[in-house]
């Protein structure tokens, strides 16, 4: 299985995301297909209401999103997010974001996302993914 066998290799990759080392995302678990990451909130993450930024919450997804899609080692990229936001959360909050894959195919694949804090619930996402032709790290035999 790539995953397993390249796994070293595509961990760096997703790691280098510039956009989730800015925000202070910390990668915490990547499996095949999923994948789980960290975010504590900052006052400069905050809304004009005191509250976390729904674009912080969104962003925090997106990272573990784009992880457990290109877990594979096959360069996915997004077709569509939903997101519904359940609760808010503030300053000091450590959010903790899950992917998991719930269907995978030779050219999409689909994950549902859950975003919470030590209160609950923030946020639940499905997500869409469309599998391009290319593995974005060296391989001997695309498997």
């Amino acid at each position: 299985m790539i995953h397993k066998k390249y796994y070293e290799q595509i961990c760096e990759k997703v790691k280098q995301d510039p956009f989730g080392r800015f925000l202070g995302i910390k990668l915490v678990e990547v499996g095949a297909g999923t994948a789980t990451a960290e975010l504590d909130v900052t006052a400069d993450m905050l809304n004009a209401h005191g509250t976390t930024h729904g674009a912080v919450v969104f962003a925090l997804a997106d990272f573990v999103f784009a992880v457990a899609s290109n877990s594979y080692g096959k360069t996915s990229v997004a077709l569509s997010m939903n997101i519904g936001y359940l609760a808010a959360s503030y300053e000091g909050t450590r959010l903790r974001a899950t992917a998991v894959e719930e269907s995978r195919t030779n050219r999409t694949s689909w994950y549902r996302i859950r975003v919470e804090s030590d209160q609950g619930t923030v946020a639940i996402l499905d997500a869409l993914a469309y599998r391009k032709n290319e593995y974005f790290i060296p391989m001997e035999q695309p498997e």
